[in-house]
């Protein structure tokens, strides 16, 4: 049977999602192509919304990153002087933390949630940021969020049901998953456990359908609430399926080697940022967070002789410090080039930066004496106008929720609370 396309679809070397072939009084419409790929891009109304997060277990030193003076017109001290560059595209804030959290190294676990879990020795944490934006948003890549690590699989990335996700620390396992296409044999494989996955979900909805009509009223509202997770299961895993059949996203790099030395942070803090840079490029995750724990090893950086934890808990000794300073310098400036990389990746709309927002935190504010106030907050990118630096009271703390709250308004969700919020940030406008 003879076919032609349908008139005005195809413009130049692309192809208009609704083209169909039409023959003998027969249309029928073609399944998504690549060549639709920029078509379909440009029809969105906006560019895509992405957040990074980059967590720390020992914070930074405040002496060396608060700077003086509030604004714009700050005088950058010791580890934002690298950052000079990119001062209009970020902002520094200071006497900002999560309000009732405290419990020193266990508030980790609230780093991105706010939930004073390792306080309170709750046994359940709360959705974190990231997965709240997964959760509303990620279904338009292959993956909704990714949790990374530096140096293990802890992460501040918690569930709806408040249990934490493990990070994935190799960069070459990472870029294999985004990257490297599966064998035909397990794609099938694949699509077969997300079938038979989604046929046991469709009994057991249908079995606590029947068990509707002999229960009261709070238990019906547990199974409605049941059958609301059974729901987004089932949206996942279709999700899950269309993408199995889809071939990967192509590179021009080849694939990372993972750093043997586990105490050479930087190194593996870079690599892990190359790699998060091409998820974003690519637009396979806008949802990632990137974790770096306590290691109590020496890093290969010149002049440092002790452990990061150790240094950490300096005591105010000033040798400690020296090193200290050295250690947290280059994580700084290490998280400042990964922001220069995105700045000069172009997409359609601006550049990565432009749309990506870049969160550096830790849930330590103070690491010698496990202080919970005053966290470091350097913040940057986005569809937003930054504002140098935001000093707070530093004794009576503005609430960090509050910038969640933006980050998730920029993102296009229409919250006004996470936690213990009480607005947006004061200073951050969005923009876009």
């Amino acid at each position: 049977m003879a076919m032609e396309r349908s008139i005005n679809v195809i413009t130049g070397r692309h192809i208009d999602r609704r083209t169909v072939l039409r023959g003998a009084g027969v249309a029928l419409s073609l399944p998504w192509l690549s060549a639709m790929q920029r078509p379909l891009a440009a029809a969105s109304q906006r560019p895509p919304r992405r957040f990074v997060a980059v967590t720390l277990s020992l914070g930074l030193y405040a002496p060396n990153w608060i700077p003086k003076q509030a604004g714009k017109s700050y005088q950058p001290p010791m580890y934002l002087q690298a950052l000079e560059d990119l001062r209009e595209r970020l902002t520094v804030v200071s006497g900002s933390s999560h309000p009732e959290v405290t419990g020193g190294h266990r508030a980790e676990a609230s780093i991105l949630t706010a939930n004073p879990v390792g306080s309170e020795g709750r046994a359940r944490n709360t959705i974190s940021l990231d997965q709240l934006l997964a959760k509303h948003l990620g279904d338009e890549t292959r993956f909704s969020s990714l949790v990374l690590g530096i140096d293990g699989t802890n992460s501040p990335s918690y569930t709806e049901n408040g249990s934490m996700i493990p990070a994935e620390s190799s960069p070459s396992r990472l870029f294999a998953k985004l990257f490297v296409d599966d064998s035909p044999r397990e794609r099938e494989l694949q699509r077969r456990r997300i079938l038979e996955g989604r046929s046991i979900m469709d009994l057991v909805a249908e079995d606590a359908r029947a068990l509707q009509r002999h229960l009261g009223a709070a238990d019906r509202q547990r199974l409605d609430a049941y059958f609301s997770s059974v729901r987004e299961l089932e949206v996942r895993m279709t999700k899950a399926e269309r993408w199995a059949q889809m071939p990967k996203p192509r590179v021009d790099v080849p694939p990372p080697r993972d750093i043997e030395d586990r105490n050479d942070l930087i190194a593996r803090q870079k690599t892990m940022h190359d790699v998060i840079r091409l998820a974003l490029k690519t637009d396979s995750c806008r949802f990632i967070t990137l974790h770096t724990g306590g290691g109590a090893g020496v890093l290969p950086i010149e002049g440092v002789r002790e452990g990061y934890h150790t240094l950490s808990h300096h005591g105010m000794d000033e040798t400690k410090l020296q090193q200290l300073a050295k250690v947290e310098t280059a994580m700084v400036a290490q998280w400042g080039a990964f922001l220069r990389d995105l700045a000069q990746t172009e997409e359609q709309d601006g550049t990565l930066l432009d749309n990506t927002m870049v969160l550096l935190t830790s849930n330590l504010g103070n690491a010698s004496n496990h202080s919970n106030k005053n966290m470091p907050v350097l913040f940057a990118g986005g569809p937003l106008r930054h504002a140098g630096h935001l000093a707070f009271d530093q004794r009576d703390n503005y609430p960090l929720p509050n910038l969640f709250v933006t980050i998730l308004q920029a993102c296009g969700l229409p919250f006004d609370k996470f936690m213990t919020s009480t607005g947006t940030m004061t200073g951050i406008d969005i923009v876009g």
